[in-house]
């Protein structure tokens, strides 16, 4: 069996060492273009919410912000910054405040909160797409090849009473697929575990953008302050 290679080592194995190692290969598989997927994604992100914020933090006025919002369409800090202005009734080019009859700028900076808050939700969500299966995969792939593991032991020891020796030729096949699962459930496991804490930390510093975005944002917008109308005091003694 070793003289034969891999193929003649992974020929010898049992039904179950096989299925094992193939689930495991499987996982393997999705987890690295997962991974893979994700990386790019997050650094497109990185790149395009960096010059958002560059333009963003020196900005004078929304209408600035407004146009290179435009060309910055796959940054999650430009989509919020343009569901804000959708929010506010400014439109996807506009950059100007409503006005009540009084000509003075109405502006509800709750709103402007609460609506980055949520369009920040929905972002980060998307970011968090696929991640779950990675946690899965850093979570099982070990047990499924404890399960191998397992397997490999029960033959080993299936060997030795049907031979009446614990010789190495009796032991070296079961322990051979004992110690095949158990790699190979490693391999799937610890590039994705190591993968999804590190996703979470890219996730967390475009979370800080985001927050960014609304404090910039209120910066800019003006506000309306609405006068506190004056009660007269009622002479003490006097009834009405």
């Amino acid at each position: 069996m070793f003289q034969s290679g891999p193929i003649g080592l992974l020929a010898s194995l049992g039904v179950i060492s096989k299925i094992v190692l193939f689930l495991l290969l499987c996982f393997s598989i999705i987890s690295w273009g997962i991974i893979l997927f994700k990386w790019r994604t997050f650094r497109t992100v990185d790149e395009e919410d960096r010059r958002f914020m560059a333009v963003l933090t020196k900005a004078k006025d929304l209408d600035e912000v407004a146009r290179h919002a435009q060309r910055t369409s796959g940054s999650p800090c430009a989509r919020i910054f343009h569901g804000v202005m959708e929010r506010l009734g400014h439109g996807s080019g506009a950059g100007r405040a409503p006005y009540d009859g009084d000509g003075a700028p109405t502006i509800d900076r709750h709103v402007v909160e609460r609506t980055g808050a949520h369009i920040a939700q929905g972002q980060i969500a998307k970011l968090e797409s696929f991640l779950p299966f990675l946690a899965t995969t850093g979570n099982i792939s070990p047990f499924v090849g404890l399960l191998g593991t397992v397997m490999g032991i029960i033959d080993s020891f299936r060997e030795i009473g049907t031979q009446g020796t614990a010789s190495i030729a009796a032991v070296a096949p079961g322990v051979s697929e004992a110690l095949i699962a158990t790699a190979a459930g490693l391999f799937a496991a610890i590039p994705a575990v190591i993968a999804y804490n590190y996703f979470l930390t890219r996730i967390r510093r475009a979370a800080f953008h985001m927050d960014s975005v609304v404090v910039e944002l209120l910066a800019l917008l003006p506000a309306k302050t609405k006068p506190v109308a004056s009660v007269s005091p009622v002479p003490v003694g006097v009834k009405g």
